[in-house]
């Protein structure tokens, strides 16, 4: 019965913030867009602040808009009253967060926007809060009970908060036409960079690509497999395009007078290739597909110039799984 009870519990919270966050979608208005325009004539950054549970939310927001493609970052508004007005400048926004709208912390940040001129943008459930009344555009979140049937424990509106800061970046990137190859500009590490690695980041280049003539004997075509070390080799026409590959399986298959044949006669023709450009995703897909261990990288413009080879091992290393 304990255990029934607290599932029953979880699925009330969940269901009464999706219903807000419904809500709040619905109750939306012009100010929304005010607040872009805003932030996309800004010269400088957009400064974001709150205290206790918002100043966990506004955190993230304004990880969330560095990440997007618009600068910002995080002043603790305690700090602010000992210097750390310092970092807020003419040409910033700033986007404070305050679910009452009266949290004291914030007063001395609020002033210094008015003395120097720097626009406010507030998020409050309050209409008439001091935070409303100091703010050039305000962000109405809608009247929802918290989530935790007490009233008193941010739930519902820290959700409804972090919700409407996603809306805002998203908006703001979505007008900047961010990319998700400027989203891994500013994301490099972890999980998602890894997802969004190109082929030519992660591909060996130069002397460590292993080739060889069509022309070649395959006494040299096997040296160069071995000294270089991927178990293959690209074969070129006298153009130097890649026209095949000789594999440890076109190996077995010509056992019989190997040492007198050439690089051309043992290759299999037309192997599969990759673009540098292409996401490195792609190509552990392809190679999982093909159960093959390496893709010879070719230009993009369809002369099947080698530009590099990607090994199955170099994706795993990068975390792409």
């Amino acid at each position: 019965m304990t255990k029934t009870r607290f599932l029953d519990t979880a699925r009330r919270v969940i269901r009464e913030e999706a219903e807000a966050l419904a809500l709040l979608a619905d109750e939306l208005d012009a100010s929304l867009g005010e607040a872009v325009d805003l932030i996309l004539g800004a010269q400088g950054r957009v400064i974001v602040s709150g205290i206790g549970k918002s100043g966990h939310i506004a955190r993230k927001i304004a990880a969330t808009l560095a990440s997007t493609g618009t600068p910002a970052h995080f002043v603790h508004p305690a700090e602010a009253s000992h210097g750390d007005l310092g970092m807020v400048t003419k040409g910033d926004v700033v986007l404070a967060i305050s679910n009452s709208g009266e949290a004291p912390e914030l007063a001395n940040l609020l002033a210094y926007t008015q003395r120097f001129g720097i626009p406010l943008i507030g998020i409050t459930s309050k209409p008439s809060s001091t935070l409303a009344t100091h703010c050039d555009i305000t962000l109405l979140m809608p009247k929802a009970a918290e989530a935790c049937g007490t009233g008193v424990v941010p739930t519902t509106s820290t959700t409804m908060t972090l919700a409407l800061g996603d809306a805002l970046a998203v908006a703001l990137m979505e007008h900047r036409a961010f990319s998700a190859e400027n989203f891994r500009d500013f994301h490099p590490g972890g999980k998602l960079g890894a997802q969004l690695a190109r082929v030519g980041d992660l591909m060996h280049k130069g002397d460590a690509v292993p080739l060889s003539g069509e022309n070649t004997p395959m006494s040299d075509t096997l040296l160069t497999i071995s000294q270089k070390g991927f178990g293959v080799v690209g074969v070129l026409d006298d153009d130097g395009y890649l026209t095949g590959i000789v594999t440890d399986g076109d190996l077995r298959r010509n056992m019989a007078g190997l040492l007198d044949l050439t690089a051309g006669e043992v290759m299999t023709k037309s192997p599969s290739t990759i673009h540098p450009a292409a996401l490195a995703e792609e190509a552990v897909n392809v190679m999982n597909e093909r159960k093959i261990t390496c893709l010879f990288v070719v230009d993009p413009e369809g002369s099947r110039k080698v530009a590099g080879i990607l090994h199955i091992h170099d994706c795993l290393r990068a975390g792409i799984v």
